[in-house]
């Protein structure tokens, strides 16, 4: 999959255009992406919610259930899919990311032996995955991604870290907790990342393994927030005694730290050790 001028290339992706952005990216970014579903039942009808001008959301490709790409904003331009947001410093996310909207229906309602979206479609027990979401406890039903819409979505993040210095792939679930709740367990969003962000690291030349600093948790429970202090939000489930992580940075007495999501924690409940 390949980019020229911050668009797809025509043999990788359709280009159905809205205007509904605001601005050219500041300079260094976006250096974000993050993961949406669309809660709906087609392609088109989230394209065309995307360029109705009453509807104030817009984003930078829809996934269609075969794979499908549809960009709607090229890469270097923001789109409006983040809505109300924060991830470590950073509040409206918007300004830093784009937006990948995967077609989905999403958290399902269970009826005897079938499965119901809050639209109205039925579906059969193959396109449901029973789990517990990263922000809840108890497992739930969710509509199943496609392997080609997991694919496409592998590809297309390829593409755009090799032409932007993407940091962080987040879900919608983790830069808005409490208020949404996709792509849901049913992505796989920790081995997208793991594969495309810490593995690449990990094979970079230069710096090598002896500079990744690892630590395990030696609290029976610690929160993990948005930012370095008490005072930053919470923004996923605690993380449990003796769960590895990978220590990124370290301010006023919190490191910021890598597990299945990216967060900051108390320095004095992590025990360090050095990658050999």
């Amino acid at each position: 999959m390949e980019i020229s001028r911050y668009k797809l290339k025509p043999e990788f992706a359709d280009f159905i255009e809205t205007n509904k952005t605001s601005g050219i990216f500041e300079s260094g970014l976006p250096d974000t992406i993050v993961v949406h579903y669309t809660a709906g039942g087609s392609a088109s009808s989230a394209i065309n919610s995307f360029r109705d001008p009453d509807v104030k959301a817009s984003v930078h490709v829809v996934v269609d259930f075969d794979g499908t790409l549809t960009q709607m904003i090229p890469f270097n331009k923001t789109a409006w899919h983040a809505g109300k947001s924060a991830w470590l410093d950073r509040t409206s996310l918007n300004k830093y990311s784009i937006g990948i909207e995967i077609v989905n229906a999403g958290k399902l309602e269970e009826s005897g032996n079938s499965w119901h979206s809050w639209f109205g479609k039925t579906y059969p027990a193959e396109e449901v995955v029973q789990a517990a979401h990263r922000n809840e406890s108890a497992p739930s039903s969710w509509h199943r991604y496609t392997e080609e819409q997991i694919t496409a979505v592998f590809d297309l993040c390829k593409a755009l870290i090799k032409k932007h210095e993407i940091r962080y792939i987040l879900g919608h679930e983790e830069i808005s907790p409490g208020r949404k709740i996709d792509p849901g367990p049913a992505f796989p969003l920790d081995k997208l990342r793991d594969n495309l962000l810490y593995n690449d690291r990990m094979n970079e030349e230069d710096p090598g393994d002896e500079d990744v600093v690892k630590g395990v948790v030696n609290a029976s429970s610690l929160n993990i927030r948005s930012g370095p202090g008490a005072n930053h939000k919470t923004i996923a489930n605690p993380l449990s005694r003796n769960t590895e992580v990978v220590i990124l940075d370290e301010r006023n007495g919190w490191y910021q730290v890598e597990s299945k999501v990216n967060g900051w924690v108390s320095k004095k409940f992590i025990k360090s050790t050095w990658q050999g």
